[in-house]
């Protein structure tokens, strides 16, 4: 007999057993939905310990672009705070400013928060005390979609390299045609994946190794006399070593930022890119710096390594000490053996 008199019917059971699954139902369901809406808006790409690298892509091509909008509205809004954050190594301040901070706030948590499990290195400091959720659609562009295969790789042997706002000083001369923002993905220390936006001019060039690209190489080089392509701001030696290398007939073109110099190798449809043959760097240099274009380079067939042709690897520190060469559609090799001894062991 059930307490204080109350007998409870069969039916009456069964209707209180119906609610209580209906009520678990609904909580559960919700449990579901509430997890499937933080997979799409964001949540870990792969959960298994894998990433997929066309995912990856696509992700490091809207953080290029996201964090380029971060440069661009504090420039235009004259609102740079720059300050010297150390000396480079030639003796001219490192500058920073509020694009480099926002951009590269923007561009970190984007891709930590899409891929948590993999490795990421950035050019600026990331306080703990300052951090922001922010979400990827994972959505995958069509271009991406048509010309990239789905591939898996396993997350710990990934390392992301990004550049949140290469060439600083141009940017704080308004110099803007130098500016880029980069990100670079490398498996095992190999560069496979490069992204190289130019926030001022809306242009965001991308590549895959043994995938695809939106860009490609230019039709013809000049290996004979080429048109050489050296640092403004942090120049060292290397117009010595270029026409000790090339002859004082080559044309030596200085700017700004690394990504700005691999796109000057490219068939960049962008009136304010300058266009050279080869690359050179003869001081030392970030792997942030570099790795993006190097990944471009490599899936389009080109060539960058360090002055002695040796590959450069992207795991590990975050130092380049032996400068850089850099070509594509060129005999790589012949240009290395034809760089001064000297300069390959003592360029700073």
């Amino acid at each position: 007999m059930a307490p204080m008199g109350i007998r409870l019917s069969p039916l009456g059971v069964a209707v209180f057993c119906l609610l209580g699954l209906g009520v678990l139902y609904h909580l559960y369901s919700g449990f579901l939905a509430g997890r499937f809406a933080f997979f799409m808006l964001g949540g870990p790409a792969v959960e298994s310990g894998s990433v997929d690298l066309r995912e990856l892509l696509a992700a490091s091509v809207v953080a290029a672009v996201k964090g380029g909008e971060e440069v661009k509205r504090v420039r235009e809004g004259n609102n740079l705070n720059e300050k010297a954050k150390g000396k480079t190594r030639e003796g001219a301040d490192e500058m920073l400013t509020f694009g480099d901070l926002r951009s590269n706030r923007k561009m970190y948590y984007l891709l930590k928060t899409a891929f948590p499990g993999v490795q990421i290195n950035t050019e600026e400091h990331v306080n703990a005390d300052d951090q922001e959720k922010i979400f990827w659609d994972h959505s995958i562009p069509e271009d991406i979609k048509r010309n990239i295969p789905s591939t898996l790789v396993q997350a710990d042997s990934v390392t992301v390299w990004i550049d949140p706002l290469d060439a600083t000083q141009e940017y704080t001369e308004n110099l803007l045609q130098y500016v880029t923002t980069m990100v670079c993905v490398a498996v095992n220390g190999k560069p496979v994946i490069g992204v190289i936006h130019k926030p001022f001019f809306a242009y965001t060039a991308w590549a895959m190794v043994d995938g695809g690209s939106n860009v490609k190489a230019r039709s013809s080089y000049n290996e004979q006399t080429p048109t050489i392509i050296v640092s403004r701001s942090h120049a060292g030696t290397v117009k010595q070593v270029a026409w000790q290398t090339f002859g004082n007939k080559s044309l030596i073109i200085s700017a700004g930022g690394s990504g700005y110099k691999v796109l000057s190798l490219l068939d960049v449809p962008e009136v304010n890119q300058e266009k050279a043959d080869v690359y050179i760097h003869v001081t030392y240099i970030k792997k942030w710096d570099i790795c993006a274009g190097n990944a471009v380079l490599k899936a389009l067939g080109g060539k960058m390594t360090t002055l002695a042709g040796e590959e450069i690897s992207y795991t590990g520190s975050e130092d380049v000490e032996d400068g850089l060469i850099a070509s594509i559609k060129i005999n790589h090799q012949r240009l290395v053996e034809k760089l001064p001894v000297l300069d390959k062991t003592s360029q700073n």
